[in-house]
């Protein structure tokens, strides 16, 4: 109730312009939809920072910061507004290595931030799982298989 919050799902498409966008609301998308490579829920979120860019009757500018965690969607739903590869993405951490400034229209300007990871004070070990470094990076996989294993139980990393 406190801030406005929509379901969206990134394009997972690999063309580089006209990246399907569903005008389907999320709530009433059917499952192939959903299980496609397009963007759902765009319209909604597009509506939602069109809002923000109002103040009383003038439209102002406004600039929006994606951030969060590596590897969570953030170029990728940058790109899905856009419809367009405007950022780069890829499976592995560091892809987005400094702050981007992207206009999505007149009013709106998107910022793609590098992924951002807290120091938690937990051991070296479990850096990697945070998302805080490649596993290509890794000198020693070890550590972090061992931490993966003290944080689940066997019988779920043994099942098929």
């Amino acid at each position: 109730q406190e801030v406005p919050t929509v379901a969206f799902k990134a394009s997972t498409q690999q063309q580089s312009h006209n990246l399907k966008q569903s005008r389907l609301p999320v709530a009433t998308a059917p499952e192939e939809v959903l299980a496609g490579g397009g963007c759902v829920g765009a319209d909604c979120l597009l509506r939602v920072l069109a809002n923000y860019s109002r103040s009383g009757e003038v439209k102002t500018t406004i600039t929006v910061g994606v951030v969060g965690y590596p590897n969570v969607g953030k170029s990728s739903l940058i790109n899905s507004l856009k419809r367009s590869r405007v950022c780069g993405v890829g499976a592995t951490p560091g892809v987005t290595r400094c702050l981007q400034m992207v206009q999505l229209d007149r009013h709106i300007q998107l910022l793609d931030c590098p992924g951002v990871v807290m120091d938690s004070g937990a051991p070296p070990d479990a850096a990697p799982l945070r998302g805080a470094l490649a596993p290509q990076c890794l000198k020693d996989p070890l550590g972090p298989a061992t931490a993966i294993l003290q944080r689940c139980p066997p019988e779920q990393v043994c099942r098929d």
